[in-house]
C-alpha cells in the first residue's frame, strides 16, 4: 500500500511538472498538435515520451529503494541489524516476580554470528542471549535456565513492563515479542519497509544473475539457448497458424458456404484459452516439441482466421464496384482490392497472435520442457531463486515487447497505405 501511494504521488507530481513546465518548451505546431481529441480518434493521442521515461525510472527507483539497492540514492527504512535487549517479568506459582533481560544479536541473513555472552544474574529468572537473522524470528525457551519452570506453573506476565498473556504480542524497542500458547518467547526484530531478498531481490542481484546464467548456463543450457528455443517454438507455431488461418479467413469472408461451415468451429474455439488445451495436446502429441508446436499453432490459428475474415468483410463495397466497373477480373479484384485492404486487419491480428503465442509458450514450458524461458522460471521458483524468476520475467517481457515493435515496423513497411485508403 505504501509503495502504491508513493507511485501515485510521483505520477501526479510528474504529470503537473511535465504538463505545465516541460511542455511549454516543446510546443508543437504540426497538424497532429492542432487536432482536437475526441473519443475514437486514436491518431490525436500519442504517447508522451517524458511520461514513459519517468514511469520506467520511477519503477526502478521504487524497486531499488525498497530492496536496499546500492544503485539508488534513497532507501526505505531497512530491517534492524545490531544489538538490542528487552526484559521479561516471570511470575512464580507463589506470586513472586522477577525480571530477566534477553540480549539479542540481529545479523544479516547469510552472515555468521555468535550468541551474545550473558551474565545470568542472581534472581530465579535468569538473563538469556539469542541471535536472530534480519526479517526472521527466534523462539526462546527462557525457562531452560530459570530456576522456576513453566511446568511448575511459572509464567511470563510482562515484557518491558507491558502486561502480556499467552497469544499476545507487545512492541519493544527494536521489534516485537510474542508469547506463544505454551508460554515461550518469540522475538521478531523490526523488519522496516524493505523487502526481504527471498521475496524481492535488488536490481543488481538480478543483473548479476543474468551475467552468471549467460556465461555458466542453467539446467544444462545457457540463457541464450533457453530464449532461442522459446522464440523458435513461437515463430514456427505462428507461421503454421498463419499459413492455415489466413486462407481459411479469406474463404470465410468470400464464400457463404465456407462461412457457414467453419463459423461454428471458429466461434467455439475462439474463446477457449490455449492453456486449456495443454492436457489434450499432451495426450495427443506427448510432451515433446511437436506438442508445443501444435499448441502454439492452435493459439494462432483462430486469431489469424478471424482477423483475415474481418479484413475481407471490411472492404468497402464501393471499391469492389469500382474495380468491376473498370473491367477487373476476380483474380485482379482479389489481388488489387481485397488483399491490400485486408492486410491492416491481418497485421493487427498477427500482433495479437504473436503476443498470445509468446504467453502460451512460456506457460507450456512451465508444464513440461527441458529448455525454454518458462522452464527456467518454473525450476527457479521451486528452489526459491527469486532473482532468476524476476530475471526470466523481465526477459520475457522485453522479448514480447520487442516482438510487438518488430511487428509494428513490419506493418509500417509492408502496409504503408494503412489509414490512407
Amino acid at each position: 500500500m505504501i509503495i502504491l501511494i508513493i507511485y501515485v504521488a510521483i505520477f501526479t507530481a510528474a504529470f503537473f511538472v511535465v504538463r505545465f513546465g516541460v511542455s511549454k518548451f516543446r510546443q508543437m505546431q504540426d497538424f497532429t498538435s492542432l487536432k482536437t481529441v475526441t473519443f475514437g480518434d486514436e491518431s490525436a493521442v500519442k504517447p508522451d515520451r517524458w511520461a514513459s521515461v519517468i514511469s520506467i525510472v520511477t519503477i526502478f527507483l521504487l524497486w531499488g529503494a525498497f530492496t536496499g539497492s546500492k544503485w539508488v540514492p534513497v532507501h526505505a527504512p531497512g530491517p534492524f541489524v545490531g544489538e538490542t535487549q528487552f526484559t521479561y517479568t516471570l511470575e512464580a506459582p507463589d506470586g513472586a516476580r522477577d525480571d530477566a533481560t534477553v540480549y539479542a544479536r540481529v545479523f544479516e541473513v547469510g552472515e555468521d554470528a555468535d550468541e551474545p555472552e550473558v551474565d545470568p544474574g542472581d534472581g530465579f529468572a535468569k538473563n538469556d542471549g539469542i541471535k536472530v537473522g534480519a526479517w526472521r524470528s527466534e523462539l526462546l525457551l527462557m525457562d531452560k535456565n530459570d530456576e522456576v519452570k513453566r511446568k511448575e506453573g511459572a509464567k511470563i506476565v510482562a515484557i518491558d513492563g507491558q502486561p502480556v498473556a499467552p497469544g499476545e504480542t507487545v512492541r519493544v524497542a527494536d521489534g516485537s515479542v510474542a508469547i506463544t500458547s505454551k508460554g515461550s518467547i518469540n522475538f521478531s526484530p523490526a523488519k522496516g519497509m524493505q523487502m526481504e531478498p527471498i521475496w524481492l531481490p535488488s536490481p543488481e542481484a538480478v543483473v548479476a544473475r543474468v551475467g552468471e546464467i549467460a556465461s555458466e548456463g542453467y539446467q544444462n543450457f545457457t540463457l541464450w539457448q533457453h530464449l532461442f528455443w522459446s522464440l523458435f517454438r513461437v515463430i514456427v507455431g505462428f507461421i503454421i497458424g498463419a499459413a492455415v488461418g489466413i486462407p481459411l479467413g479469406y474463404a470465410m469472408g468470400l464464400s457463404d458456404w465456407f462461412r457457414g461451415w467453419f463459423d461454428p468451429i471458429v466461434e467455439f474455439m475462439r474463446p477457449v484459452p490455449p492453456l486449456a488445451l495443454i492436457p489434450l495436446v499432451i495426450i495427443w502429441a506427448g510432451i515433446g516439441e511437436s506438442g508445443k508446436i501444435i499448441l502454439l499453432f492452435l493459439a494462432a490459428l483462430w486469431i489469424m482466421t478471424i482477423s483475415a475474415r474481418a479484413g475481407v468483410s471490411g472492404v468497402a463495397i464501393s471499391k469492389v464496384h469500382a474495380a468491376y466497373s473498370l473491367g477487373a477480373s476476380k483474380w485482379q479484384l482479389m489481388r488489387h482490392v481485397i488483399v491490400p485492404n485486408s492486410l491492416p486487419e491481418i497485421f493487427t491480428g498477427a500482433r495479437v497472435a504473436m503476443g498470445v503465442c509468446w504467453g502460451t509458450v512460456v506457460a507450456a514450458e512451465l508444464v513440461a520442457a527441458e529448455k525454454g524461458a518458462g522452464m527456467m522460471v518454473m525450476v527457479a521458483s521451486r528452489f526459491q531463486n527469486t532473482d532468476i524468476v524476476i530475471m526470466g520475467i523481465i526477459l520475457i517481457g522485453i522479448i514480447g515487447y520487442g516482438i510487438d515493435i518488430l511487428m509494428r515496423k513490419a506493418e509500417a513497411w509492408l502496409v504503408p497505405w494503412k489509414g490512407r485508403i
